[in-house]
């Protein structure tokens, strides 16, 4: 029998898609007078960043952009790319924003890949966008923009002429809230990468749990580190009109130029990967005593090493180490500070910070589970299991790889194919990606561990741990070492600085010493260190 609750349906009052264009609508009217965008002397409230984004928006559309196209978008973090974070879906079209360090043949592939009706690149990357586009023997128009701030000042601006036009009318919502809103590609370390499909639900959702997991207050101000490319800048574009926040540009990540943003601009907030917090660490442009009051710090990426999140706590920063992927949005976890942390020395501190914690507010589960048994492991922190995800945040699948979206999804899970363990207070660790963990007579070694101890070392500037091959043991930890300048410690050297701090497995048995290679994104590319170690035999 139909119940009375059930006949109750629907309808265009009391449900609406759900989309971070909603933020933008709201921002214009509530927070229409205070600062958006800050970008040396550039300066306009929200009122102004909604009607230039509904100009641009029209114009895309007047160029037979629409529902379901692809956008590629190749720029640095300026103010341009944040209002192509909404103009683009406000017309129903998909936003595939691509890696500014990515070499000719991957740009080549993405373009072709995606499927791009219209390309837009910041005009000192149009050699490389044509470069691409000449590989390819493609005839996607190409828009140029001008960053009047830029190295390249005087180029002709294709992105003004979008602007002072009519402006889009209509709320910009989609019809489903399920609708594709972003393609993002992976770091593609091991391959391909491949494109992973945003919708309008979860970037909504991923912005309003931000502001709750992390405690954003009103009216922040946020400096932009985190590449826009990487995740939608971790969905923070999405996020700062919920809260009124202003979006602080320097347009490249060089400490002399955050520090500087940091003090002109009151910054309260920002997030950054592991190695940007090294590099204002180790800055001679940071400040004299630590920042006061202390700045709120996201980071992700590879698990940081103590050793930092110890000097970036002393420089005044609160760092708050989160974990995810390109597939889930980023951020789904995070190590969320408790005050019984309080009492404990700052290494101490640090070695909790690094760990990747609890599932965030808007995600559903989030468990580490032996995929032989499907069971959850024990939180004894020493038991490893694969990292496995139940998420409104996560994609609706890989873009034209069906055969990749059913083996990530299985079992009513996403799984991540990272390793980790469960502490007794319920917090994560990442141990490794699993196809890194090393196995060593029968003893499983996190790689991650042993870097993280490598750090430490004070001539260390990078480190990589892969495995090596082994006659005896089958395979045994292998180093790979990037010395800080005017250094120059011996392989013995560094094995016997690991062996006072790890069990005698764990210890690296070589040392290779040089520059790690690293993707477009600054991960080490551990799969060319692996092939180095196993050529070595």
């Amino acid at each position: 029998m139909l119940k009375h609750f059930d006949a109750l349906a629907s309808n265009a009052a009391n449900y609406v898609p759900l989309s971070p264009i909603s933020h933008l609508n709201r921002a214009a009217r509530v927070h229409a007078t205070r600062p958006a965008v800050v970008y040396g002397d550039l300066r306009y409230d929200y009122q102004t960043l909604a009607t230039r984004v509904r100009q641009v928006a029209a114009a895309l559309q007047a160029r037979g952009i629409g529902k379901g196209d692809t956008v590629s978008v190749i720029c640095p973090n300026i103010p341009e790319l944040y209002e192509l974070h909404y103009a683009v879906p406000m017309i129903g079209a998909v936003l595939n924003t691509i890696n500014t360090r990515l070499e000719v043949e991957t740009i080549a592939y993405i373009f072709d890949h995606a499927d791009s009706k219209l390309i837009v690149a910041d005009s000192t990357l149009l050699p490389v966008v044509q470069a691409a586009l000449a590989e390819n023997g493609s005839d996607v128009p190409v828009l140029v923009i001008r960053d009047a701030q830029g190295p390249d000042a005087s180029a002709p601006s294709d992105y003004d002429a979008l602007l002072g036009g009519p402006a889009f009318e209509g709320s910009g919502l989609p019809e489903d809230e399920w609708q594709a809103l972003a393609l993002n590609y992976t770091s593609g370390t091991s391959g391909r990468p491949k494109g992973v499909v945003y919708h309008h639900r979860g970037a909504a959702l991923m912005a309003m749990g931000t502001v709750n997991a992390w405690q954003v207050p009103h009216f922040i101000s946020y400096l932009s580190i985190v590449p826009m490319f990487h995740c939608n800048g971790w969905c923070h574009p999405w996020m700062l009109p919920l809260v009124g926040g202003q979006m602080v540009f320097t347009r490249d990540p060089i400490p002399a130029k955050l520090f500087a943003a940091i003090e002109a601009e009151s910054i309260t907030h920002f997030g950054a990967a592991p190695i940007v917090l090294q590099m204002l660490a180790e800055s001679a442009d940071g400040p004299d005593e630590p920042f006061s009051p202390r700045i709120r710090v996201m980071t992700a990426g590879a698990p940081p090493p103590p050793a930092i999140l110890e000097k970036t706590g002393a420089m005044g920063l609160d760092v708050m180490q989160v974990y995810g992927l390109t597939e889930s949005y980023g951020h789904i976890s995070q190590c969320l500070w408790q005050e019984d942390w309080n009492a404990l020395s700052p290494a101490e501190q640090a070695e909790l910070q690094a760990h990747q914690g609890i599932a965030f507010p808007m995600v559903e589960d989030v468990a580490v589970v032996d995929r032989e048994t499907g069971q959850p492991v024990p939180d004894d922190g020493e038991t490893q299991g694969e990292i496995a995800i139940r998420a409104n945040t996560l994609m609706k699948g890989y873009y034209k790889d069906d055969s990749a979206s059913a083996e990530a999804f299985q079992d009513g899970w996403f799984w991540s194919g990272d390793a980790a363990v469960v502490h007794p207070n319920g917090y994560m660790q990442v141990r490794d990606r699993l196809k890194d963990v090393i196995i060593s007579g029968g003893e499983n070694i996190s790689s991650v561990e042993v870097e993280a101890v490598l750090y430490r070392h004070p001539d260390v500037q990078a480190a990589a741990i892969v495995a090596k091959p082994d006659a005896k043991w089958g395979e045994v930890p292998c180093a790979f070492v990037e010395l800080r300048a005017g250094t120059d410690p011996s392989e013995a050297d560094i094995i016997a600085f690991c062996r006072e701090r790890l069990a005698g497995f764990k210890t690296p048995k070589a040392v290779r010493f040089g520059e790690l290679p690293k993707t477009a994104t600054g991960k080490i590319k551990k799969f060319e260190l692996r092939q180095l170690a196993r050529a070595e035999g």
